[in-house]
C-alpha cells in the first residue's frame, strides 16, 4: 500500500511517499480500506514531534478518515466487510489502507460522502465533548468561539447553535467571519483589528462570555478570559497560534471563572460509552441536517506539502481532506 511515511521530525518536506505492506488483522482489530483521510493541526505537530503523543518512528500519521471496511478480526462484532464507515486512529490515516482496534471504528452517516465523512469524527466529536461535558453549555447563554473557521472552530460554531446558545465567532480576517457566519454565528469579531476584550463586552452589552472555545491560544486567551460572564468557563482546547499563554489566576478569581481543559482522546478510552453516546446524536443531528461538514480544500496524498502549508499558514476556512479513492 501506499502511505505518507515519517522517518524523520521535522517539517513536510522531510517525508515521502512509500510502499508499505498491507497491514494483517488481529483478533481485535479491523482493516479499513481509506477513501479519505482528514487533514487537522494536531497532524502537523506529531510530524514535528511537538504534540503530547509521540509515536515511535517510523510511523504513517493521520487521526481521522473513512472508508470501506476490508477484513476484521476473529473478535470483532458488529462490523461487517463491506461496511462504510468513519474511523479515528492515534496514526495511520494517511495511508490506502489503515489498521484500527475495533472500537475506533464508526458508522458513516449514509447522507455524507467519504470526503466529507472524513472530516467529521475527530472535530465534532472534540468540540461536542467540550460544550456538553466539560462548559455544561446551556441554551440561551453566550458562547465565544476563537478560531471560529478552523475545523474544530467551526464544528463549535454550529454544535453551539443547535445546543441553543448566542455564538459570537472570532477569527483572523474578515473572509474566515463570512464563513463563519454561513455556519450559523450570530455576531463576529475580527481579532487582528479589534480588541477582544472590548468587542466581546460591547456584544453583550457588559455581561460577559458564558463560555470561551480556545483552540487558538497565543496573544487572544486572556483578553477573552478578561471578558467573561460571573461563573463562565473557558475551554482550553489547543494552541494553534503557537504559543502557550500564561494566565494570571486571580482573573478566574473575580469572576468566579473555570478555566477547562479539553483533551478528548483521553476522555475516550475513559468512557468509551459516553462517546458513542455522543456520537450517535451527533449522527441524529447529520441526520436533520443541523450539522455539516465544511470540506473546503481536497488534495491527493501526493500533494501533501501543500495541504501542510495550507494548515501551518492558517489559511484553512472548515476542513482539508485527502481524497485517496
Amino acid at each position: 500500500m501506499r502511505a505518507l511515511l515519517v522517518e524523520t521530525l521535522g517539517a513536510p518536506e522531510a517525508h515521502r511517499i512509500a510502499e508499505l505492506p498491507d497491514p494483517v488483522a488481529d483478533s481485535g482489530d479491523v482493516i479499513v480500506d481509506v477513501r479519505a483521510a482528514a487533514l487537522n493541526f494536531a497532524d502537523l505537530l506529531v510530524m514535528k514531534g511537538l504534540y503530547q503523543l509521540r509515536p515511535d518512528l517510523p510511523f504513517v500519521p493521520g487521526a481521522e478518515g473513512s472508508g470501506v471496511v476490508s477484513a476484521i478480526g476473529s473478535d470483532v462484532a458488529g462490523i461487517a466487510v463491506g461496511d462504510e464507515v468513519s474511523f479515528i486512529a492515534v496514526t495511520g490515516a494517511f495511508a490506502e489502507k489503515v489498521k484500527l482496534a475495533a472500537e475506533m471504528v464508526l458508522p458513516k452517516a449514509a447522507e455524507q460522502s467519504f470526503v466529507e465523512a472524513a472530516g467529521f469524527s475527530l472535530t465534532y466529536a472534540t468540540s461536542y465533548y467540550a460544550l456538553k461535558q466539560r462548559a455544561a453549555l446551556q441554551p440561551g447563554e453566550t458562547l465565544v468561539v476563537l478560531g471560529a473557521a478552523g475545523g474544530v472552530g467551526a464544528a463549535a460554531v454550529e454544535l453551539g447553535k443547535v445546543m441553543g446558545a448566542r455564538v459570537i465567532a472570532a477569527a483572523s480576517s474578515d473572509e474566515k467571519l463570512e464563513f463563519a457566519t454561513s455556519l450559523g454565528a450570530d455576531a463576529v469579531i475580527n481579532y487582528s483589528t479589534t480588541d477582544v476584550k472590548a468587542a466581546i463586552r460591547t456584544l453583550t452589552n457588559g455581561s460577559g462570555a458564558d463560555v470561551v472555545y480556545d483552540p487558538v491560544g497565543g496573544d487572544f486567551s486572556e483578553p477573552a478570559l478578561r471578558a467573561m460572564a460571573w461563573g463562565g468557563r473557558y475551554l482550553v482546547v489547543g494552541f494553534a497560534a503557537g504559543d502557550i499563554p500564561s494566565i494570571p489566576l486571580n482573573l478566574t478569581l473575580l469572576r468566579s471563572v473555570s478555566i477547562v481543559g479539553v483533551y478528548w482522546g483521553s476522555w475516550v478510552g475513559r468512557d468509551p460509552k459516553g462517546n458513542m453516546d455522543n456520537y450517535q446524536e451527533l449522527l441524529a443531528m447529520v441526520g436533520r441536517g443541523q450539522i455539516a461538514p465544511r470540506v473546503t480544500e481536497v488534495f491527493t496524498l501526493d500533494e501533501f506539502v501543500s495541504a501542510y502549508e495550507a494548515i501551518s499558514a492558517r489559511r484553512v476556512k472548515g476542513k482539508i481532506v485527502f481524497d485517496l479513492s
